[in-house]
């Protein structure tokens, strides 16, 4: 019974499987910058004052934000394309160019680099082309 089950990933789960654990990476990015800024003292306390935030601190909440705005639709999408078996060269760069680009997103943002609207970009294209491959 145990052989009853197995598990295959496929480019595409498995860019997803990159991309969640991309999100809990970025989870903790902002939240060591406030820890530095404010000590560990605030950080095991009750937090009942608002904490300092460096620029860097800023940008990384606000690319963290950006992540879970899109980080459902990549996850339903991918999982749709799989159940429906419409894997195929669309899908693969599709997961390739929304991975990428949200990876390329963090550092691009929290540097402040004029490259970060087309981190996002590439990133929405992927969404975009994860609609295509479900239609094609």
């Amino acid at each position: 019974m145990a052989d009853a089950w197995v598990l295959v990933l496929t480019p595409e789960l498995t860019m997803l499987v990159a991309t969640l654990a991309l999100a809990f990476v970025q989870l903790f990015l902002p939240a060591t910058g406030r820890v530095m800024a404010n000590g560990f003292g605030w950080a095991a306390g009750p937090r009942d004052r608002a904490p300092e935030k460096g620029v860097v601190t800023q940008r990384l909440e606000r690319a963290h934000t950006n992540l879970y705005e899109t980080l459902p639709i990549f996850i339903g999408l991918v999982l749709i394309v799989h159940v429906t078996g419409e894997e195929g060269p669309v899908s693969f760069w599709a997961t390739q160019a929304y991975f990428w680009g949200r990876l390329i997103y963090i550092p691009s943002y929290a540097l402040g680099s004029p490259i970060r609207p087309f981190a996002w970009l590439v990133s929405a294209a992927g969404l975009v082309a994860l609609f295509v491959a479900l239609l094609a």
